[in-house]
């Protein structure tokens, strides 16, 4: 076409036409060059992948990233792995403390042709230990025709797009998640010996599999049968929730966060239609934190001023708490950015204010005993945040093995109305600073507030009760926890007098409304003659509702007596007993 032009114009029309191309070019190398200006400045640990480099250069910074991950699972290595929209041709296994991420508004505007895996991190296909990764927004065409994500606790499966199949085990290997919300995958999910697991909002062709613990909330089309064979526990709808917030980019390079509309009563995926409705704010209202720059006093200061944060991936040494004391605050965090507070104090206190919103972070306990690693809300918070909840997204705890860790509670609700999407609270059984007086935590959760919603709670080896709930009107969507290996005797892990132990889920006594699904409870016992009375302990009232409950003994000493209160009867080896209460009352 523009040589026949030139054939008609003669020379005149030559020139003409040389000055509109080279205009269009620099105009085309203007935009190109405002898009990349406009990139932030994120550190060397976020790696932003375009679809104009070449895919071997980028194969080789995703392995060098997963050499140094694939087996740090205490080390103070964290990524992000950022795609731009568009497609890629490559291959990206996921380590330890690694987010890869799309940047685009929907699934499938970043496509990944080739592998996304997440593969069992010990011997024989186990993947029991294979924690701390994420993939979240973008869409997957894998080799095969199958991805493999054999993943346990804290791994975020987000807003992703399988076009194919999707497995949650490595050759039939143990694996102990997991979590799915906002996801659709086309074919089959094969769940084989996963011990439990949640989808929230989430669809697929079908579903394959179950074990011990499998709910579904707000999930369209479930998979046939009812607790306890399979052990299927299915919520039609989800009460309310919005998604966790995300980075996107749109075609001018302008960098933003997304955050999700609340939704009520829903099921399935946000994005059917488009993008996730809800809102945006441009990056330059947040402030980007660094690990080797910043202080919690210099967040503090930026929070004051009315900025929000984004913490890039790092280990934060905290010698005071960041607090987040505006309504509508974000702090959302990169590739596991972990806060590490080292004069006993908080890592986090919030206000008692309307919409604040926690993602993305790992809160990893000091030296030094805080009382509390993340507070939502004062003591004696009281206003109501129902139509702007505040909420937790992805947000981990843990209390030794990366080293001596001390702490009173995890996480200690105090707000009303709190939605929490998606909880790891982890005493440490295993790693470095391990044991019973070494690695000290009290409790994993504490709820003072009422109305408190919890999706995805997974609390383990806590010294006494796991989960503390004294607010009214809670509701826990899946509970999955160990209680302690380590106990010396029975004597130090004795409740009260005749009770032993503490019980993994407690409803205090002046409860007069909750209700919790689908419960997994299960003991590793490394000392003989160690007991616990009962999992799960309760008030009873017409307000107090529990659903679908299992208790597994995992070791070969001690066990449980009952599943709730004095209901369901003892675990036992020989033969092994798995006793389930379906109601209760």
């Amino acid at each position: 076409m523009r040589n026949r032009l030139l054939r008609r114009r003669g020379l005149g029309g030559t020139i003409l036409a040389c000055c509109l191309l080279t205009v269009v070019l620099a105009m085309q190398a203007g935009i190109a060059r405002a898009a990349a200006a406009e990139r932030p400045e994120l550190g060397a640990h976020v790696l932003v992948f375009s679809p104009s480099m070449p895919a071997a250069a980028m194969q080789r910074q995703i392995d060098r990233v997963y050499a140094e991950q694939e087996h740090s699972e205490f080390g103070s290595g964290r990524y992000a792995l950022l795609f731009l929209p568009g497609e890629y041709h490559v291959d990206v296994p996921v380590g330890f403390y690694t987010q890869v991420l799309g940047l685009g508004a929907t699934p499938d505007a970043v496509h990944i042709v080739g592998n996304v895996h997440a593969d069992a991190s010990l011997p024989h296909n186990n993947a029991t230990c294979t924690f701390w990764r994420a993939a979240e927004g973008f869409s997957v065409t894998p080799t095969g025709g199958t991805m493999q994500w054999a993943v346990s606790q804290a791994v975020p499966f987000r807003r992703m797009h399988v076009r194919g199949n999707l497995v949650l085990h490595q050759n039939g290997g143990w694996a102990s998640g997991g979590w799915m919300a906002d996801t659709l995958v086309d074919g089959n999910v094969g769940a084989g010996p996963q011990q439990q697991w949640i989808a929230r909002n989430s669809e697929w062709g079908s579903w394959t599999g179950a074990n011990w613990n499998m709910v579904f909330v707000g999930v369209p089309h479930p998979p046939e049968g009812e607790w306890p064979a399979p052990p299927y526990t299915k919520v039609d709808k989800t009460p309310a929730v919005r998604e966790k917030p995300f980075l996107q980019v749109d075609a001018q390079g302008n960098w933003s966060v997304r955050v999700p509309a609340l939704r009520r009563n829903s099921a399935g995926i946000t994005w059917r239609g488009g993008s996730t409705p809800g809102r945006s704010i441009p990056l330059s209202r947040f402030y980007i934190a660094r690990p080797d720059v910043d202080t919690a006093a210099t967040m503090n200061a930026q929070l004051a001023r009315g900025m929000n944060l984004l913490l890039t991936p790092g280990i934060y040494e905290l010698t005071e708490a960041i607090r987040v004391t505006r309504a509508d605050a974000m702090v959302l965090g990169l590739g596991f950015a972990t806060l590490r507070p080292t004069r006993g104090t908080a890592a986090m206190t919030t206000a008692d204010g309307n919409g604040i919103e926690i993602a993305g972070l790992l809160f990893d306990a000091g030296p030094v005993t805080s009382p509390v690693l993340l507070e939502v809300g004062p003591q004696g918070s009281k206003a109501g945040h129902t139509k702007d909840p505040i909420s937790l997204h992805d947000v981990f705890f843990r209390v030794g093995g990366a080293g001596v860790g001390r702490a009173e509670v995890n996480l200690r609700i105090q707000s009303r109305d709190t939605i929490v999407d998606h909880t790891w609270i982890w005493r440490a059984d295993h790693g470095s600073g391990v044991g019973w007086t070494s690695n000290t935590s009290v409790n994993g959760l504490v709820v003072n507030g009422d109305d408190v919603t919890i999706y995805g709670l997974f609390v383990e080896h806590h010294q006494q009760f796991q989960v503390v709930w004294n607010g009214n009107g809670g509701r826990t969507y899946f509970y999955q926890s160990e209680i302690p290996y380590d106990p010396p005797d029975q004597a130090s892990y004795t409740s009260a007098p005749g009770i032993n132990g503490w019980a993994s889920y407690k409803v205090a006594d002046g409860v007069t409304g909750h209700e919790a699904w689908g419960l997994g409870i299960y003991s590793v016992f490394l000392k003989p003659h160690v007991v616990l009375s009962r999992a799960i302990e309760t008030p009873r009232g017409p307000g107090i509702r529990f659903h679908h409950m299992i208790t597994v003994a995992l070791g070969s000493l001690g066990g449980i007596s009952n599943v709730i209160d004095d209901e369901g009867g003892p675990t036992s080896m020989e033969p092994r007993v798995t006793p389930k209460v379906a109601e209760f009352p």
